[in-house]
């Protein structure tokens, strides 16, 4: 799952980072508007957290621009300005919730997993796939009724795949969700087969079925047979 940080205060974004790293998720972090809008337009993120003062531009001008685009990602304010004016303005023009600086990290950790939650299943914190039941807040996966162990990136391409089920998701569109910006590292998509292998193996071990298929010179699709 990657967050983008949008928020100009360093040591409040490396707080923020360092904890949601901690909690699974893979995050990025800028601190002006353009820097922003550059990344918004290169790459997706599961979620967004946007400071509404920065020093080039507005962040509520962000989250307008955000569904203009009709961006899926989750979206959550944050704002020295204890305003219910802003507060209110924020979530009229699409923003997902709205906390108040200083928060607790752990309640920012809540709300992004929420605002996940809502956005990629319906609010349901436990995901059934046939005989793959996924509980999203325990990063937790069984098939029939065997925990499987995962690996962070194993977990969040299997999320991936049944959040878009019956699509045909492309080897840059995989690499994007799993690595965000750091994917132009990689000389080839080798990687995403590896994992696909491991995970395969793991659902076909305690006798699930084999989801995932080849779509041959595109990428991958989670089809029910």
């Amino acid at each position: 799952m990657n967050i983008l940080i949008i928020e100009d205060e360093k040591d409040i974004a490396q707080s923020v980072s360092r904890y949601l790293e901690k909690e699974g998720y893979h995050c990025e972090w800028v601190n002006n508007f353009d820097q922003a809008w550059e990344k918004i337009n290169l790459y997706s993120y599961d979620c967004m957290i946007v400071d509404i003062m920065l020093p080039d531009g507005s962040g509520l001008d962000i989250v307008e621009k955000l569904k203009l685009l009709r961006s899926k990602s989750g979206i959550i304010i944050v704002s020295a300005k204890n305003s219910l004016e802003d507060k209110v303005k924020g979530l009229e023009i699409g923003a997902d919730d709205y906390l108040t600086k200083p928060f607790d990290l752990s309640e920012l950790n809540a709300r992004v997993k929420a605002v996940i939650r809502r956005k990629s299943f319906d609010g349901q914190s436990q995901i059934i796939f046939n005989e793959i039941v996924v509980l999203t807040e325990e990063r937790k996966v069984s098939v029939k009724g065997k925990t499987i162990s995962l690996t962070k990136k194993e977990f969040d391409l299997l999320l991936f795949f049944i959040s878009n089920e019956n699509r045909v998701l492309t080897k840059e569109s995989i690499a994007e969700h799993l690595w965000g910006d750091h994917m132009d590292i990689a000389d080839s998509f080798d990687f995403i087969y590896a994992h696909l292998k491991n995970l395969r193996k793991k659902i076909l071990e305690q006798g699930g079925g084999d989801y995932i298929q080849t779509i041959y010179g595109v990428g991958y699709k989670m089809h029910k047979p």
